[in-house]
Formats: structure tokens, sequence, C-alpha cells
């Protein structure tokens, strides 16, 4: 065997040994990651006509839970504004689509008060509220921030995570819309949710 053939196989050796490597990277830098985080927390709360409510309300259809409170000054009706748009864009697409408020402030949420909020947005956002220690459980399942802040007047407000989360067919985490999101991205994340 000359050198001229050992020379050939040495570097025909280092390029298949090469493409290995690069394929492996690729395959391990590329996997697709995985959109399922736990969150969640078992509850027993009432919606905004004084009916029991569970985790279970957030299975056998897609979902988006926004957590916010009746007196908040513009997160809360900014969002919900929007998220009554979205789902009259979706239309028929969305028919499956349920949309929950879940209230980090169930001393003055009642759910008469969670009823009228709502309404005043569309009738397909379903209104949570309930004992406060029920839902301090529910909103710290859900790694929701949310912390009263003290008014001079006396009074308080709620600082809170302003993000929606969606949520798939069996209840899992699949993502957020971002406060303040473009409306054509936040309308296609929820046109996958939909479709998934």
């Amino acid at each position: 065997m000359d050198i001229k053939t050992i020379r050939y196989g040495l570097w025909a050796a280092v390029a298949a040994l090469c493409l290995f490597l690069v394929g492996a990277y690729a395959l391990g830098k590329f996997q697709p990651a995985s959109e399922t985080v736990e969150l969640g927390a078992p509850f027993n709360l009432v919606d905004q006509d004084g009916k029991p409510i569970t985790e279970k309300a957030f299975e056998g259809h897609p979902s988006v839970l926004f957590f916010g409170f009746t007196h908040c000054p513009d997160v809360c009706p900014t969002t919900l504004y929007e998220l009554a748009g979205w789902l009259n864009q979706l239309g028929e697409e969305g028919k499956d689509l349920r949309a929950f408020f879940i209230t980090v402030d169930p001393e003055r949420d009642t759910p008469e008060v969670m009823k009228a909020y709502t309404g005043n947005f569309t009738d397909r956002i379903t209104g949570i509220t309930g004992d406060p220690a029920e839902m301090a459980k529910l909103v710290k399942g859900w790694k929701v921030y949310a912390r009263k802040v003290p008014l001079e007047d006396g009074g308080y407000t709620m600082d809170h995570t302003a993000s929606v989360f969606l949520l798939d067919r069996n209840g899992h985490f699949k993502g957020t819309v971002a406060y303040g999101e473009n409306p054509d991205t936040a309308l296609q994340k929820l046109k996958r949710l939909v479709a998934g």
C-alpha cells in the first residue's frame, strides 16, 4: 500500500468523523425544546355566577387565563378588551377556546362584581373568584406575581403579572401573550393554540 492510498484513507476517516460530529451537534442543538412547563394547582373556587369551579374547567378545550382585578386602572381593561377582540376575530375557528379572568383581589371581586366587569367586554370570558386563601394557592400554582400596594387615601391597588397564559386541550401551559404584544402575533399564537 503506497503513501498516497494511506493519505486518502486518513482524509476520508477525518471527513467522516467531522460529518458525524456536525450531525451529532446539530441534532442536539436543534431538537425542539419541550413547550410543556408544569404550572397550575388544584382549586375549589366559584365562577362569576357563583357556581363551583375547579381546575377541570381548563381541560377538554384550549384555554386562555388572565390574572387581574376589577379595580385595575389600565392593564386589565386593555387586556380584556384585546382578548374580546381576538375571540371575535377567531370566529368559528376559535369556538372551542375558553377564556378565564382570575382575580388576584378576591376581597373586592365578588362573583357579582366579576360578572358585571367581564360582561363589559364579552360574554365569552368567565370570571373566577372565591376564598382568598384558595385564590392564593391558585395564583402561586401558576407562578403569578401579585402584591397588594397601599394607596395614600387608605385604599389599595394590586401589582400583578400582565401576561395571558395559553393552555392546550389537556390544561397544560403552552406559552403566553405578553402585555402590549403585537396584535397580529397574538392572534397567530391563538390560532396555533386552537389548531393544536
